[in-house]
């Protein structure tokens, strides 16, 4: 089985989200996204200030397989893209909890996240 850090929140379409404490979150996509997705050659990510809607799409990640679309797990405004990820998309294959994350978001609606699954959950999920 994949990576499945603990102390994160996984949505059903195999994206993370890390609550900070001040109501922010920082979102990415899961080993197991990544290992599916094979070799990532782009990543498409939306504008900073953009307000997000759960289960909306917000991106999309390109590979040497497939394209496939990225969905916000929780509703936001859009603080900040990951400008590594523009000349190194590979580092969502390499690192895809930390230096591969995506976005960070300020929460609309914190209790969202509450609805997402927990490292165990989603470990059965994704198998």
């Amino acid at each position: 089985m994949s990576n499945v850090p603990a102390g994160l929140r996984y949505a059903k379409s195999h994206e993370w989200l890390k609550l900070a404490g001040d109501g922010t979150a920082t979102i990415g996509i899961s080993d197991y996204a990544q290992n599916s997705l094979g070799d990532i050659t782009y990543v498409q990510m939306p504008k900073v200030g953009a307000v997000l809607k759960a289960g909306e799409v917000f991106g999309v990640v390109e590979s040497v397989k497939a394209a496939s679309d990225l969905y916000a797990p929780v509703s936001g405004t859009v603080l900040a893209t990951n400008p590594a990820l523009e000349s190194a998309p590979e580092t969502v294959n390499k690192s895809p909890y930390d230096d591969g994350w995506m976005l960070k978001l300020k929460l609309a609606n914190p209790a969202e996240a509450a609805a997402l699954f927990d490292a165990a959950t989603y470990e059965k999920h994704a198998s």
